[in-house]
């Protein structure tokens, strides 16, 4: 097979690290991609934003699949654009991406199926919100409605921050995401990243992480786009996977269908796990990263096969395997994320740090006058797996001490839920 990947960060090395072990590959391009794609992949200078100008490519070069990887693009309509050639994408439509472009959507979808989710209210001006806000009380949290980088969610634990948030939307920090925003009650229990492969009809389950969102260690800060990941989620028990899949993915799948927009690709579902069981926080419509990083190296079976699967249909026929160890993953971010990170600085030590079961994704790197350099804000995700979410913790540390990058910073505590469980049995 000869497969087109779309994207350029840590997300996209996983997959392409994943899929470049399938006997089934005989071709793999990436566009845009990074200096760690290109090891995996053939980097081709494609505008991803110009749909026509990837279609002629697939055509070209007889492309068989399209994997896309991050959200723009699909919430663009990139995989509409590609089947009307006859091109064969694994990812949602435009209407089905909805799920992620815009968080009053999928909470309406939530209502009308009876999804369990916290509650709601919509609203396209500032007045409207605010007076939400002040009626309600903190601590509550505030979404813009459209795609935001992972940074358009204010969780306020006063009123003094919420109106604040509802300001920084509407005052268009960030862009046309926060015309219209997303006011939640403010949900307790624990988080979890739960997945699904859908091929229009059947979702099948596909592993489960948590992530570290905050900026610092002790879970303070502000949000990310993730500072660290591991898997699986122990608070993701057989038990709550099979409520999940009743009350949550499966009634989303129904919900779709009924609209129209029948969900293929990757159905990633934000969840708070609580004494009531999971609510749904968010749906987004592509691996997470860095969930991404952790689910490929515990992934036992042929990823492409999979794939392949999702965008045939015939996920009802398929099953998934997993590897009995966890995976961790420490995001190595530049300095001044997740405001504006500095970029140029090199990074020493990268492939040495590599190692048995240890892997480096790059996400924001380039290559200058020969040296890798720092080119974004989440820069490097160093991999590691383990008997247990502590050993993985242990290997992943150890490997991210032999990077040489006096410019780059990470959390030192990703996986301390998982860590103080298992110390505690």
């Amino acid at each position: 097979m000869r497969v087109l990947l779309i994207g350029s960060g840590g997300r996209e090395h996983a997959l392409a690290w994943k899929i470049a072990a399938s006997p089934l590959l005989t071709k793999l391009y990436a566009a845009p991609g990074n200096p760690g794609i290109g090891r995996e992949a053939e980097l081709v200078t494609l505008d991803i934003d110009d749909h026509a100008a990837v279609a002629r490519f697939c055509t070209e070069k007889k492309v068989d699949l399209v994997v896309v990887g991050p959200e723009g693009p699909l919430v663009a309509g990139i995989a509409d654009d590609l089947r009307a050639e006859n091109i064969r994408v694994f990812g949602p439509s435009k209407a089905a991406a909805r799920l992620e472009g815009s968080k009053g959507f999928t909470k309406d979808l939530c209502a009308k199926y009876a999804i369990p989710t916290a509650a709601y209210g919509r609203f396209g001006d500032l007045a409207s919100a605010k007076a939400y806000v002040e009626k309600t009380g903190a601590p509550i949290v505030i979404k813009a409605d459209g795609l935001a980088a992972g940074k358009g969610v204010t969780v306020a634990m006063n009123l003094a921050e919420a109106l604040a948030a509802l300001d920084a939307c509407f005052d268009g920090s960030f862009g046309q995401a926060g015309a219209e925003v997303v006011v939640e009650e403010f949900l307790t229990g624990e988080e979890a990243s739960f997945f699904c492969l859908c091929d229009g009809v059947t979702a099948l389950p596909f592993g489960s992480a948590q992530d570290h969102k905050r900026l610092s260690d002790g879970d303070v800060g502000p949000n990310t786009g993730g500072m660290g990941a591991y898997s699986p989620a122990p608070v993701m028990t057989p038990e709550m996977i099979d409520r999940t899949m009743r009350e949550i993915v499966e009634p989303t799948m129904r919900g779709m269908a009924d609209l129209g927009a029948p969900f293929s690709g990757v159905l990633f579902a934000g969840l708070m796990i609580s004494g009531e069981g999971p609510k749904l926080i968010e749906y987004n419509t592509r691996f997470g990263d860095p969930e991404c990083q952790v689910l490929m190296m515990r992934l036992k079976d042929d990823l492409l096969v999979l794939l392949n699967a999702a965008a045939d249909g015939q996920l009802a026929h398929t099953s998934v395997r997993w590897r009995n160890e966890a995976a961790l993953t420490v995001v190595i971010a530049a300095r001044g994320y997740p405001g504006t990170p500095e970029k140029g600085s090199v990074i020493r030590g990268v492939e040495q740090a590599a190692g048995d079961g240890v892997e480096i994704f790059h996400a924001g790197t380039a290559i200058d006058s020969g040296a890798l350099v720092a080119n974004g804000g989440r820069v490097l995700g160093v991999t590691a797996t383990g008997g247990t979410v502590g050993e993985a913790q242990r290997r992943a540390y150890a490997a991210l001490d032999r990077i040489d990058w006096p410019q780059g910073f990470c959390r030192r505590d990703i996986g301390w839920q998982a860590v103080a469980r298992e110390q505690a049995r």
